[in-house]
This record gives structure tokens, sequence and C-alpha cells, in this order.
């Protein structure tokens, strides 16, 4: 009897590894951990173990000391994992060592991260984002590829055609990113003649960390069918959408998520994604609640708001995923002090809702719990903005309390 073969692709097997820095605590890289295992199994890999190791400073030749690195290659190669996931960027020299001493494809968070993008890639203009930020990672990190050529390590009757070899691959790759380039700057100016096309409606811009509801809302809002899934960076394509509340209509766009450590060569290649966000005249910035670490995915955010040099804005921070929140009442006899994890849903409303300078709902896209309040201060926000563009369509949009929203 014939056995059948399997064409089921073989999922992965993955050991994660970060380190504690000094001023880092232990909760804050497991946390950081729990990320990169996301990104993991969106990329398709299982996590079967982490490695943590406290050190001062990462070692320059193998990122982590040589006995977790020796810890690791037995643990490997005992249980038949397929790779090791590092939770930073490692240097050419580190990755190249460590996959000397591992027997193992070794990944940095930056390799995760582009290869996630990689398979989410639907569109040819996003395609190319992807491969062009893909090229510029793998040009300085060449020599890796190239260590079964012995020539290649240099030293007396060692010189010779693999530095050749190289020198021609670094050639064609310089000319990929040439072509690539010129090929996206074609795109922009395309994007840019359709944006200056939509006329005068007031332009809004989802803004979030990845995997926070940005599409969900989206299509609660605009009553499209956006690709949406509990996974990072679903999105990489930017999805604009024309939506009405009341009688007032304006065009909402959905863009790729913000991550921890956004390799710089993604926000290059995605420019003109981000350029949505720049020529916004307002933007939802969509928060997952429920996250344990919301307030540094806050502030991750508009760090890379500000390193794209958007400029002021009017934001409403959008607290999505509220029947997802968990929190731990104290005991009345307790008296260690007070955590994150024991403020309540309410108590964190009034602390966000008493700045004055901020503009905040607390919604659940997924149940549509607070929609109608959404709604209202949406359309405000928006009427506001094209009120004070054009003065003369004031009596077409009526104050919230006469809108029929």
């Amino acid at each position: 009897m014939i056995t059948p073969i399997s064409t089921e692709k073989k999922q992965e097997k993955a050991v994660l590894v970060a380190v504690i820095l000094p001023g880092q605590k232990e909760d804050e890289v497991t946390e950081y951990l729990d990320e990169l295992e996301f990104l993991a199994d969106t990329a398709g890999a299982t996590t079967v173990k982490r490695f943590l190791q406290k050190i001062d400073i990462p070692n320059s030749r193998s990122f982590i000391g040589k006995g977790k690195v020796m810890e690791n290659a037995n643990y490997v190669e005992e249980n038949k994992i397929d790779m090791v996931i590092f939770d930073d960027e490692l240097t050419p020299t580190q990755l190249r060592n460590l996959e000397h001493e591992l027997k193992r494809k070794v990944l940095d968070r930056t390799n995760l991260i582009l290869d996630v993008f990689a398979q989410r890639a639907k569109t040819a203009y996003a395609k190319t984002q992807v491969e062009l930020a893909q090229y510029q990672f793998l040009l300085p990190r060449l020599t890796r590829m190239w260590t079964h050529l012995e020539r290649q390590r240099g030293g007396i009757g060692l010189r010779g055609p693999g530095e050749t070899e190289i020198e021609t691959d670094r050639r064609i790759i310089r000319e990929k990113i040439s072509r690539l380039k010129e090929e996206l700057s074609k795109i922009d100016r395309q994007m840019l003649t359709q944006r200056k096309n939509r006329g005068s409606m007031v332009r809004v811009a989802l803004v979030g960390y990845t995997n926070v509801g940005k599409s969900t809302l989206m299509n609660l809002i605009s009553k499209s069918d956006v690709f949406a899934e509990n996974k990072l960076f679903a999105t990489l394509d930017t999805t604009v959408r024309k939506v009405v509340i009341g009688n007032l209509p304006f065009l909402l766009s959905d863009t790729v998520g913000f991550i921890r450590k956004l390799p710089h060569q993604l926000v290059e290649s995605f420019k003109s994604t981000l350029d949505e966000v720049r020529e916004a005249d307002m933007l939802l910035h969509v928060v997952d609640i429920s996250h344990p670490s919301f307030e540094d995915q806050i502030n991750v955010v508009n760090q890379t708001l500000h390193e794209l040099k958007t400029g002021e804005k009017p934001t409403i921070i959008v607290f999505n995923k509220i029947d997802a929140y968990k929190w731990e009442e104290k005991d009345a006899d307790d008296n260690t002090p007070r955590t994150d994890r024991n403020i309540s849903l309410n108590e964190l409303k009034n602390s966000w809702m008493a700045k004055k300078d901020v503009h905040t709902i607390f919604i659940s896209a997924k149940k549509k719990t607070n929609l109608p309040e959404f709604r209202e201060l949406l359309y405000k926000t928006v009427r506001d903005i094209h009120v004070g563009r054009y003065p003369y369509d004031n009596f077409l949009y009526p104050d919230v309390t006469e809108a029929n929203l």
C-alpha cells in the first residue's frame, strides 16, 4: 500500500531569547516576549521555550553570554528546534556567530517583522514596499549568506573569487534597491494625485499599535469589509472609505499599525502609507485598553508620530476592547501597594476624562458598546474642522443636539 504524501506545511518550532538590561524589570521583558511570541505565531511558528538573561551590556560577539549560548545550543539540539528568535536587532557578526554555534536558523526581531510583512502584503504596492525593506536589511548581512565560500574569510592563500561574488551580489542588490525606489516614487506621485483629487472633504486617519482593533472600527463606521483578524499586521495597505454621519461626509483611512522597535527600513518603505497620517486633518488614536501595557503602546505610537513629523492635529483617543478589560479588586485587609491591575475601568475613565486637553471615548467595537457616543464625538470634531475651513457651510451641518445621528 502506497503511503500518501502529506503536502501540509510543517509548523516550525521556535525558541525565544531576550536580555534584561540594567534598569529593566523582568515583567516588562516578559511582556516584550509575549509580543514576540505573537509575532512568531503570526509568522507561523510555535514557541516552545523562552530564555532570559540578566546582563549589563550585550555581548558584541554573540549578544548573550557564552554559557547561555551553550545552554541554548544543547536545548535546540535535544528538542529538535527549527529556529531561535532574538527580541533585539542583531549585528551581522552576532547573527553569523550565533548560527555557527547553534547550528540553527537565527532570526532577530527586525527579520521576523519583515517576514510577517512579506506574508501579509497583498497588493503590488505593499509587496514592493516590503521587498525594498528586505533588500535594505539584507545588504549589510550578505557575508553571512556566503560562508560556504572559504575564500571570503581572507588571509594568505584565501584571497580570491569569494570576495568578487559578494561584490557582484551587493551590486545586484543595490540596483534592485534603486529600481524599487523608482517604482515607489512613481506610485507615491500617483497616490499624491489621488489624495489631491479627494476634494474638500475632511480626512480622518485611524492610527494605533498593531492589533488594537483599527480595522474592526473602520468596518463598523464605514460599513465596509476591510480585512480584520486577531493577528499582528493584518492591515498593510491603506484603505480609504467615504463615511457619512448625519449628513456630514468625510474620508476615513485605515493605516498600518505601529509596533515597538519598528525597523527603520519599514518606516522608510511605508512612506506613502504613512503620508495618509501626515496629511490627515485629524487622528483617531485607537488603544487596546485590555492590554496590560496599553500606556506603553500609547507612548510608542506618539513617539512614532513625532518621528513622522505629523505635527499637532486634533486627536480622539479611542479606548477599544472595554469588554475584555480585567482588573483585580484588593481585599480590605490587603496592605500591599496598589498596582495597575487593581484599577477599575471606571477609575481609568475618570482619570483620562479629567485631562482637559485630550478627547477620549471608551468603546467596544466588537460588542458595539458606546457607539452612539463615539459617533457624536466624531461628528462634532469633524464638523468643527469643516466649519473652520468653510464658515459659510455652517448652516448645512447642525450641532450634535440637532443632527439626526
